[in-house]
């Protein structure tokens, strides 16, 4: 249950689900863009298959699943499959404590003393230190694979007993720790004050009231044979079957499985603040800070920044065989889920998808942004040859491109030929200068480009760097 996340592609499947919003409808070029950046992905990473779904405009606007399900026998992927969400089940844990909140019958400030007073220094923590991960208590589960004892079953009390009844690893408050065990004591305490099982609390308050209706338990046994089987490759090696963790492990922590839809149905909740009241999102949301004022950048069980300057509500999530990405940018009223199932081995696939769908979600189409990047690939076509066209360069600019620098940016990027990809990433302000990034992919490589241009369209900058 990773935080974050941190073959060719000959058997691409082609379902996408028909659009549910005629107004935020992907153009034809975003969707071959989506697609043949996912196959880049898959290809390059050798992770077996994906399943996405897009939300824009608060509404899910694409759906496709790519790849194979199963490897053996082969099965392609299909948006109705379900895959384990791993870490991304936190959220849904953290707002079961906070609609109990909301009713009064527990507060984030309460002690955890007041169910378990057996925990270590369990009067000092409270409730919302669990759900910010700045609880102390020893995380149960920081390898990448399945240890030994995860192959049995247990119960939340051997958890905690065994992690949450040792020293703590910091003061309450005043570090931030990724721990599993933290969301096993909050799932318990739900139990505790709902009087009713955590899987059948979120069924009535949030799966059925949304229309979640593929989510299983995960924790219960493994998903069926019409769901994504679970991948892990050994070093470089072939596909190999992921054991499944034992029964009880992944209680609260990274319980939930489902298909993208209804994980992409949850993220319309989230933008549309339709299952808690606002003041319990926008504490959801609120980036925790360390007893030193320093920012944690996580909220009560989801990651909060922003990216290209755009908020962003996310999490990453990891089990043996399957990985998620789920980022929600609420101001835009858009979000993307990523699904893909292999653990570990290609960890970073789905938050690479991710990342590039939102990169051709979000790119404006403007005449200016579309002829900015293709003056930019026109100027990367001349460096292959060591050409430059100096009009369209600031006297810096062109001071800086000396022959020793075009020498050397024939010399790398010409052996890597013309370009597979040359896709915007970012833009923004800074020193009177449009700001542009660009993501190149070439010969094998992924390189960036950042471009800065004056108002009166002369480029100060224009500079590829390898892919960090």
């Amino acid at each position: 249950m990773r935080v974050s996340l941190v073959r060719g592609l000959a058997n691409l499947v082609v379902l996408a689900q028909p659009f549910r919003a005629a107004n935020a409808q992907l153009n034809p070029n975003e969707q071959a863009r989506i697609d043949s950046a996912v196959a880049n992905v898959l290809s390059a990473t050798g992770a077996p298959s994906a399943s996405i779904a897009i939300v824009r405009g608060g509404a899910i606007v694409y759906e496709k699943a790519y790849g194979d399900a199963r490897i053996q026998p082969r099965t392609p992927a299909t948006p109705a499959m379900r895959y384990s969400i791993g870490s991304v089940s936190k959220q849904f844990t953290a707002t079961a404590v906070l609609l109990l909140a909301e009713e009064g019958r527990l507060s984030l400030d309460d002690r955890v003393s007041k169910w378990h007073p057996q925990l270590t220094r369990a009067n000092e923590v409270t409730v919302r230190q669990l759900l910010s991960m700045t609880a102390g208590y020893q995380d149960y589960w920081p390898q990448d694979y399945v240890f030994t004892a995860m192959q049995s079953a247990t119960t939340a009390r051997a958890i905690m007993q065994r992690w949450a009844g040792k020293p703590l690893d910091f003061d309450p408050g005043s570090k931030w720790q990724y721990s599993n065990t933290n969301y096993v004591i909050a799932a318990s305490i739900v139990e505790s004050v709902a009087g009713m099982p955590l899987m059948e609390f979120l069924r009535l308050r949030v799966f059925t009231p949304l229309g979640m209706t593929s989510v299983a338990d995960f924790d219960a046994g493994p998903l069926s044979a019409q769901d994504a089987g679970a991948y892990l490759r050994n070093a470089l090696g072939p596909f190999r079957p992921a054991p499944k963790e034992g029964k009880g492990w992944l209680f609260g922590a990274g319980q939930l499985a489902m298909t993208a839809h209804d994980l992409a149905l949850w993220n319309i909740a989230v933008i549309n603040r339709s299952v808690l009241k606002q003041p319990s999102y926008k504490t959801m949301q609120t980036d925790m800070l360390l007893e030193n004022g320093l920012s944690t950048r996580y909220g009560l069980g989801v990651s909060v920044g922003t990216v290209s300057g755009r908020r962003r509500i996310s999490h990453g999530g990891a089990v043996s065989g399957y990985t998620t990405s789920n980022d929600v940018y609420p101001d835009e009223r858009a979000a993307v889920v990523v699904f893909t199932n292999i653990y570990p081995g290609a960890a970073g696939a789905a938050a690479q998808i991710a990342g590039r769908v939102a990169g051709i979600l979000f790119e404006k189409q403007d005449d200016a942004a579309v002829k900015a990047r293709e003056l930019a690939r026109r100027i990367y076509d001349g460096f292959l040859t060591g050409k430059i066209d100096r009009a369209l360069f600031t006297p810096d600019a062109n001071t800086y491109f000396s022959a020793e620098v075009l020498a050397d940016y024939a010399a790398s990027l010409g052996p890597l030929g013309a370009p597979t990809e040359f896709a915007s990433t970012g833009e923004s302000l800074r020193g009177g200068m449009t700001i542009r990034s660009y993501r190149i992919r070439a010969g094998g490589r992924v390189l960036d480009l950042t471009t800065m241009t004056l108002p009166d369209g002369r480029i100060d900058q224009y500079l590829v760097s390898r892919a960090g």
